[in-house]
């Protein structure tokens, strides 16, 4: 088995974690209300890999997070590998439309079974959402419900958190109020 590494970062919304072996990224991590519960979730989810200062392939996405989150872009994340061969080939295709949907805009679950050349897996698409374990690098805050809906948010925070990174981003799913202007 690959050695696997990972590292616990600080972003503008909270602490994220990343989680790699020698070629490619095999989890990362939004914030789970600080620094130790997210070290704790990635513990947990990979037991076998190790804190260390991640190589320079790994700190480039950990910059990129950390523009993104910032409200600066982040036009790399999408070329980070990933390893989509832990998760169902179906959630596969939905990762890599979802990681094409650019900073700034959003997509419907319905959309993407569309783009997908299946109408009727929008409800399928959500699970994939929900399950996502590459967040934010498969930018699952970027699908939203039919109609602007915010639809749901399994990270840390729920749909505030996703409301959050959606409106870092530049995008309001709810008219901007007089005290938010």
């Amino acid at each position: 088995m690959a050695t696997q590494g990972f590292a616990v970062f600080g972003t503008a919304i909270g602490h994220c974690g990343i989680v790699w072996d020698e070629h490619v990224v095999i989890g990362s991590q939004l914030p789970e209300g600080d620094e130790g519960r997210t070290r704790a979730r990635v513990r947990r989810s990979f037991p076998d890999a190790v804190e260390q200062t991640p190589p320079e392939w790994v700190r480039r996405y950990v910059d990129g997070v950390q523009a993104l989150l910032r409200g600066e872009g982040a036009p790399e994340l999408p070329e980070l590998p990933l390893d989509l061969s832990r998760v169902p080939p179906f959630y596969a295709r939905v990762y890599e439309v979802a990681r094409a949907i650019p900073v700034g805009e959003t997509m419907t679950y319905g959309e993407i079974a569309q783009r997908l050349g299946d109408p009727g897996s929008a409800r399928a698409v959500g699970q994939a959402m929900g399950s996502n374990p590459f967040a934010p690098i498969v930018p699952c805050h970027r699908v939203i419900a039919a109609g602007g809906g915010k639809g749901g948010f399994s990270a840390h925070g729920g749909t505030r958190t996703k409301v959050r990174i959606l409106e870092i981003e530049g995008v309001h799913l709810e008219e901007p109020t007089l005290f938010d202007l």
